[in-house]
C-alpha cells in the first residue's frame, strides 16, 4: 500500500502526517511555526523537518504540502503567505527538489488541498463538482470541478474571504474569527449582563458557541448575521460557477448548526428554483485532520492527473 507524507503549513503549527492511500493516519507530529520563523532560516528548518520524516519513512516517494496563501500557477513558488511573510516569494519547490532529488513534491493552497482531502478521504459520497469553504481566522475557498482543483486564470481563484460584503468590507473581516469576536465584545458592551457572554473570560469562539448552546440571544444573533452574510456570498459563487454542492470546513465550522438557518434563508431569497432544487449545503467531515489529509491527497490527485493525461494522448 502506498504511503504519502502530508504537510499542512499553518500560521500556528506545521502539521505532518504519514498517510496511506486509503486515508489512514499512521503517524502525525506538529512543530510550532513561530519557532521556524524566529530561526532566521525558515526554509532550512523546514527542510530539516522533511528530512527527518523521510529518513524514518524511506519508502515514501511523494510529499504533498498545503500552504496558507497564494502560489504561482505552476506551483513552484509562493507569492504571499500573510501569516508567514518569511516565505513570501520563495522558490520552495526548487529548495525541496535540490535537497531530495529522488522525491516528488506537490505544493498547493491549503483550502484547495482540504477540498481534495474531503473528496478522497471523508467517507461521504462526494460529487465531482463542489464548492468548499473554510471558516477560521480567515475564510478560504476552493472549487473542485470534474474531480480536480479549479485554479482560475493565474492559479489563485476562489478567494472567498476577499469578496466584498456588508458596508464595503471584505467578508472575512466581518465573519472570520476576529470579526466574530469583535461582534461578541461589542454586543456585550451594548447589552451587558443580559448576555451570558458578559460572565465569560476570555470571550473566544468556544465561549460564543457555548453561549449559543444556552440560547443566549446575543450569541444567536451573531451566528444569524454570520450565516446570512455567508449565504449571500454563496449565492454569488453558485450563480457564477453553477455548482450546487457546498461543503463547509475549518476551525469554526463547529458553528454550522447555528449558521445554517440564516444561511439557507439568504440563499432561498436570492436563488431561483433552478439552483434551489438541487442545492446541498453540508459540513465537512475531516475536522482537525483536514490539513494533513488534504496535503496527502495532492499525491493521489497528481496520479489521477497523470492517468487522465495518458488517456487523452
Amino acid at each position: 500500500m502506498r504511503k504519502y507524507l502530508g504537510i499542512d503549513v499553518g500560521g500556528t503549527n506545521v502539521k505532518c502526517g504519514i498517510i496511506t492511500e486509503t486515508g489512514e493516519i499512521l503517524h502525525q507530529i506538529k512543530y510550532p511555526t513561530l519557532a521556524l520563523r524566529q530561526s532566521g532560516n525558515i526554509v532550512g528548518e523546514f527542510l530539516q523537518i522533511v528530512q527527518g520524516l523521510l529518513k524514518q519513512n524511506p519508502d515514501i516517494l511523494q510529499v504533498g504540502i498545503g500552504l496558507p496563501g497564494t502560489l504561482n500557477k505552476a506551483r513552484t513558488h509562493t507569492i504571499e503567505l500573510p501569516n508567514i511573510p518569511e516565505l513570501d516569494h520563495c522558490p520552495l519547490l526548487s529548495h525541496l527538489q535540490q535537497a531530495f532529488p529522488d522525491k516528488v513534491f506537490l505544493l498547493e493552497n491549503d483550502a484547495n488541498a482540504a477540498a481534495l482531502g474531503e473528496m478522497y478521504f471523508s467517507g461521504q459520497p462526494m460529487p465531482e463538482d463542489f464548492i468548499f469553504v473554510t471558516l477560521g481566522t480567515g475564510i478560504g475557498g476552493a472549487a473542485i470541478i470534474d474531480g480536480f482543483i479549479f485554479k482560475g486564470g493565474d492559479g489563485n481563484s476562489m478567494e472567498i474571504g476577499h469578496m466584498m460584503s456588508e458596508g464595503g468590507r471584505r467578508l472575512e473581516e466581518i465573519i472570520g474569527k476576529n470579526g466574530l469576536l469583535d461582534m461578541a465584545k461589542e454586543g456585550v458592551k451594548r447589552v451587558g449582563a443580559q448576555s451570558v457572554l458578559a460572565n465569560m473570560d476570555p470571550i473566544n469562539t468556544k465561549a460564543v458557541l457555548e453561549a449559543a448552546g444556552l440560547n443566549d440571544p446575543l450569541a444567536l444573533q451573531i451566528f444569524e448575521k454570520m450565516g446570512y452574510l455567508l449565504g449571500e456570498a454563496f449565492v454569488s459563487m453558485i450563480r457564477v460557477l453553477d455548482i450546487k454542492n457546498v461543503y463547509i470546513g475549518g476551525g469554526i465550522s463547529a458553528t454550522f448548526d447555528y449558521l445554517y438557518p440564516s444561511l439557507m434563508l439568504a440563499m432561498e431569497r436570492n436563488l431561483t428554483p433552478y439552483y434551489l432544487k438541487d442545492l446541498v449545503v453540508k459540513p465537512a467531515l475531516l475536522g482537525n485532520h483536514a490539513g494533513i489529509l488534504g496535503a496527502a491527497s495532492l499525491c493521489i490527485s497528481h496520479l489521477a492527473l497523470q492517468e487522465r493525461a495518458l488517456r487523452t494522448n
